[in-house]
């Protein structure tokens, strides 16, 4: 009988069979976070109707951004975002990153890019409802936040994903 592969998960040599229970559970994580970014993306581009109207889809003319910011005005820092709702680069930079963030975490390549891009999204998303109706400060885009950083310490597109590909091990910018 071999002896179990105890080096670190990431470690070059480590293997799928080395995994621990643990890695699965942030693995799981990482690829449900993902699918949360791509179905926002996904939702807003095309208008299936879940949160997005067919008539306010991105393909229809809409502004992805216009809803969420325009409704910031009463906020601590509406008068910055409001400004921010309905512009063209916004709307760009918005549904790139929910395309980019969600991609890179379902697939397990590039997640610790999209956990410092997501993070940022989702604080942004945050400060744009200060203060916060039903909690002083803590909210799901910040708990999302913490668990993004959480998959990038754990190194958690290696398991369940592309991350343990020969080309992301020999760049660790790719992980």
């Amino acid at each position: 009988m071999a002896a179990a592969d105890t080096r670190p998960i990431g470690e070059t040599g480590a293997t799928t069979a080395a995994r621990r229970p643990v890695d699965h559970v942030w693995a799981i994580a990482r690829i449900s976070i993902g699918w949360i970014f791509l179905w926002a993306f996904l939702d807003k581009t095309f208008g299936w109707g879940l949160a997005t109207p067919a008539g306010r889809a991105w393909i229809a003319g809409g502004s992805p951004t216009t809803g969420f910011l325009k409704g910031t005005g009463d906020h601590a820092l509406g008068g910055f975002f409001s400004i921010l709702a309905g512009q063209a680069w916004v709307d760009w930079l918005f549904m790139a990153g929910l395309l980019g963030v969600g991609l890179a975490l379902v697939l397990g390549a590039g997640t610790r890019i999209a956990a410092g891009a997501g993070s940022l999204m989702l604080v942004l998303m945050w400060a744009a409802e200060l203060p916060l109706a039903t909690n002083p400060f803590m909210d799901d885009h910040i708990v999302y936040s913490i668990v993004l950083v959480g998959l990038a310490l754990a190194d958690a597109g290696t398991t369940l994903g592309l991350g343990d590909l020969p080309i992301i091990r020999r760049n660790p910018y790719l992980k």
